[in-house]
């Protein structure tokens, strides 16, 4: 699916009943509700970094991106609107948008640490090889959230500490760790 798709998903999921899990469980309908808010809060505001806009711009060869998630992703609302932001940049770069937890199911060749964290990017080149696959999140967010988890925090404001990280770092550090494969 591409990004409209996906903002479709979110509508359908949000304006409905819920039937299909895990959105039959409010905490995960209520994810989904913040993170649509989010998606379009960074779709308006979002600022790349020149360096990497220039280097996706400067890409010679064609790219196809898989991009590994969900609605529920709290993660993801912070990350998917820069990758398809990127990904317009350069009209050799194509993108599909893959739910984790539906056929193909093509994050179980992409595990982190043998778990289905997501979201994840795989870049391919125009053979279908992966050039490189990125994520669930900046080293630095990991970071903060492994300190977090071993401190005993709690899982909701572990999930308010990471929101006030991302807000903070404002997708710097995933595009300064994109902008090293590029």
């Amino acid at each position: 699916m591409i990004y409209s798709d996906y903002q479709q998903l979110f509508d359908q999921i949000l304006s409905s009943p819920p039937v299909d899990d895990p959105y039959t469980d409010p905490t995960y309908w209520q994810y989904t509700k913040l993170n649509q808010v989010r998606m379009k809060r960074w779709d308006k505001q979002l600022i790349l970094p020149k360096e990497l806009a220039e280097a996706i711009k400067s890409l010679t060869s064609p790219q196809h991106w898989m991009i590994i998630t969900e609605p529920w992703c709290g993660d993801a609302a912070h990350i998917i609107p820069f990758l398809i932001r990127l990904a317009a940049l350069n009209e050799l770069i194509t993108y599909a948008i893959q739910l984790r937890d539906r056929p193909p199911f093509l994050i179980n060749s992409y595990l982190t640490k043998g778990s289905k964290s997501i979201p994840k990017l795989v870049v391919r080149d125009q053979n279908g090889s992966d050039v490189f696959c990125w994520g669930p999140r900046p080293k630095a967010a990991q970071l903060l959230v492994d300190h977090l988890k071993a401190s005993g925090l709690g899982q909701d404001d572990l999930s308010t500490a990471l929101q006030q990280w991302y807000n903070q770092d404002k997708g710097v550090s995933m595009c300064q760790e994109l902008l090293t494969y590029y």
